[in-house]
């Protein structure tokens, strides 16, 4: 017999409760700082729209994804979990201006061509193609220090989109849901930090913490303004409620190829890095800062917010594609 929808929502707050607690316990890190990172999963829960289950978009869905904005973060422990924190770092950025080594030229109007380039899709087709490509490089200590970022956006959205097909299939079997739900914020939550990643400019570039190379502008070098424009200024200056009338007014959509879409949405981040340069110039992210910077600050936790709506509100749609399932193991 199915359980009643009351009973699997208790159940699913029992068992996310349960997975939550040992979060709870662990020290806060930063990164587009952590308030920024809650702002963005929050907002995204927050619009989806009515179409996508519910568990995902009400209180205990909203304050889950919420919480999990920042969970990434918390896994950078150097001292405590040294192997998690080198292997899952270079999720969290991308080196554009050295990732392109590891990609093919291409003409404009061929699949998959973003901005000249055609990226692999696959994590390790990248690897070996920028391993082959260091020996010309010099500049670039290893392949880690380039960054994964948006496939290990890929990778995730691909792991939500198939815990949103078990959801199906027990739905419509009239079976327990809640177990696959407690998945699907996991899954939701955890792409929602990469993704917030991706809007903050300075994630995207060789240029993340102080400006190296030629510098006519005169932008600082010293290393403060990655932190102090991300966490110190986000924190202290906006509100959920600033960014959230941005995000309301963007009419959600499904993403057909998300591949392709989220790297135009990561390169347009990446053209925005020296406006970052400039308004620190300004002294636009110092105490209240300037105008200019805070919206600049709330239209980029916005487009974070809305491309990770979007990424799960595709995930939920092409959930429902047609699938041929895995044979077994090789």
């Amino acid at each position: 017999m199915r359980p009643t929808a009351c009973s699997c929502t208790r159940r699913a707050r029992l068992l996310l409760a349960a997975a939550l607690l040992p979060f709870l316990l662990a020290p806060a890190a930063f990164a587009w700082g952590r308030d920024g990172h809650r702002i963005i999963n929050q907002l995204a829960a927050q619009y989806l729209p009515s179409s996508v289950p519910y568990f995902l978009r009400n209180g205990n869905g909203i304050d889950v994804m919420r919480w999990m904005g920042p969970e990434p973060d918390r896994w950078k422990q150097r001292d405590a979990e040294p192997e998690l924190t080198a292997t899952q770092s270079p999720d969290h950025f991308l080196d554009y201006e050295w990732a392109i080594y590891g990609a093919t030229p291409c003409a404009a109007g061929t699949p998959d061509c973003i901005a000249g380039y055609d990226f692999p899709r696959n994590r390790y087709d990248f690897v070996r193609n920028l391993t082959a490509a260091l020996p010309h490089h010099p500049e670039i200590k290893n392949f880690e220090t380039v960054g994964f970022q948006p496939w290990q956006v890929e990778e995730v959205w691909q792991r939500l989109k198939s815990d949103f097909r078990r959801y199906r299939q027990l739905t419509a079997d009239n079976q327990d849901t809640a177990p696959v739900q407690l998945a699907i914020l996991f899954d939701a939550g955890w792409l929602g930090h990469y993704v917030g990643d991706g809007s903050q400019p300075l994630h995207d570039t060789i240029q993340y913490n102080g400006w190296t190379g030629p510098n006519p502008h005169h932008y600082t070098t010293e290393h403060h303004i990655h932190a102090q424009f991300e966490s110190v200024y986000v924190s202290a200056n906006i509100k959920a409620s600033d960014v959230a009338p941005l995000v309301a007014a963007a009419v959600p959509t499904v993403i057909n190829h998300e591949w392709t879409q989220y790297w135009r949405y990561l390169l347009h981040s990446h053209s925005l890095v020296a406006k970052v340069y400039q308004l620190d110039q300004q002294g636009g992210f110092i105490n209240a800062g300037t105008p200019e910077a805070k919206s600049f600050t709330e239209e980029r936790l916005a487009a974070g917010a809305i491309e990770l709506r979007d990424l799960i509100n595709s995930a939920w749609v092409h959930s429902a594609d047609p699938v041929q399932e895995y044979p077994g193991p090789r």
